[in-house]
């Protein structure tokens, strides 16, 4: 639909610039040319899209909570799931036009908006089942021609994280399963007003205040936090850093004691074929005197154009236990956020340990016909150890976990 409301505006675009051009114009009529031709190619810019994603994690240990311990988005073991179902309206910002504006509204059903509510968007508006219904993104923005000659951006309202290597959105994810930097050592949204300056061309400066993590119309503590980074862009963007922090009160009832979420990720693109991708993480809670800290190192090669292999490996210490979890209930997440902790004994922490995972994969993009074109299958397999004397998996019985999964992902 995007790709086709672009070729619709471009096709108007061209035979109106052709028609006007046909003859001498005046310099009041080649304005008005300019801002017309303008006009129809912000037009373009307003696009609606979406995906659906569907996946399946096998565990041979067959948990009897249906629980593979430390996953979030695929948590349930040996299930069949609908992960989301997505449409989004968006308008890009173009700054060659100077002064713009854009937008962009997100809504999301399926399993994975367990995970990804915010404190005050989320009233069991959807239900109180696995399958539930959020707004990951919704916010305005703005781009101001000033200061350098990049501008600076402002955005206000609700949005994704600026940490990790991973997202929310599959399509922009090496795998199916996600580290345990994403799962527990970053945020997944924030709600507030986040300013980009773009001082050079390699250098962008982000800097923002918001309600604190995944927390919008509510929050926990009524305190402020800080969320910013900074992007360094090198050699044409074959090598990219990006570090970003999160600092701010988090703990239910207390507006004192801060945390701290860090990370810095590395993408270089060695080859046409191959790119590495670093994740570091950081993480601080002054209240539990708690931290968690670790690294992801990614390698994708692309064997055709149709299929690219993958191998992610990460090691992440848990040092008292404080971050990694499995939540039982559909709604602990967003109660555990609130302060409301669950007495289901099924919804367990990992004790102080540190986890190691590999995984290996595919992604894999069939000859289909056009209305399929955006049909990717990823499989995978996965090994999770706890290397310190905890049995955090399958029941908690095991130290290691091996799973088999595959999602397929369809773009529209």
């Amino acid at each position: 639909m995007r790709k086709f409301s672009s070729f619709l505006a471009g096709v108007f675009i061209a035979l109106a610039a052709g028609e006007m051009n046909a003859q001498t114009l005046t310099p009041a009529e080649e304005d008005a040319q300019k801002k017309f031709v303008e006009k129809e190619e912000a037009k373009s810019r307003l696009s609606i899209y979406g995906w659906i994603e569907t996946g399946f994690t096998g565990n041979a240990d067959a948990p009897k909570d249906n629980q593979n311990f430390g996953r979030l988005f695929d948590d349930r073991s040996n299930e069949f799931v609908l992960n989301q179902a997505v449409i989004t309206g968006e308008r890009v910002l173009d700054p060659k036009l100077g002064f713009d504006w854009g937008f962009k509204l997100q809504f999301l059903f399926g399993t994975d908006a367990r995970f990804i509510h915010s404190l005050g968007m989320r009233n069991h508006w959807a239900g109180n089942g696995s399958y539930q219904a959020d707004i990951p993104e919704a916010y305005l923005s703005l781009h101001f021609p000033v200061f350098t000659e990049g501008g600076l951006d402002l955005k206000l309202g609700k949005f994704v994280t600026l940490e990790g290597a991973e997202t929310i959105d599959p399509r922009t994810n090496p795998f199916y399963s996600h580290t345990y930097i994403f799962n527990f050592g970053i945020p997944f949204n924030h709600t507030g007003a986040l300013l980009t300056l773009y001082a050079t061309k390699w250098l962008n400066l982000v800097a923002g205040v918001t309600r604190g993590v995944n927390t919008s119309i509510d929050d926990n503590n009524d305190a402020p936090a800080f969320h910013g980074g900074i992007g360094l862009h090198f050699n044409e963007e074959k090598f990219v850093i990006s570090a970003a922090t999160h600092i701010g009160p988090e703990t239910p009832g207390n507006d004192r004691d801060l945390r701290y979420l860090n990370t810095v990720t590395t993408t270089w693109k060695v080859t046409d074929k191959l790119t590495s991708i670093t994740d570091l993480n950081y993480t601080h809670d002054d209240g539990a005197d708690a931290s968690a800290y670790g690294a992801a190192q990614y390698f994708t090669y692309v064997i055709n154009d149709k299929i690219t292999a993958k191998i992610r490996g990460e090691i992440w210490r848990d040092d008292k236990g404080f971050y990694a979890a499995q939540f039982a209930d559909p709604l602990d997440p967003i109660r555990a956020l609130g302060g409301a902790f669950t007495i289901d004994p099924r919804t367990v922490g990992g004790g102080p340990t540190t986890y190691g995972a590999l995984t290996i994969g595919l992604d894999i993009k069939p000859p289909v016909p056009k209305p399929l074109t955006g049909l990717t299958i990823r499989p995978e397999l996965r090994i999770d150890h706890s290397f310190s004397d905890t049995r955090p998996f399958n029941d908690s019985s095991d130290d290691t976990m091996f799973t088999a999964a595959i999602d397929v992902i369809l773009g529209f």
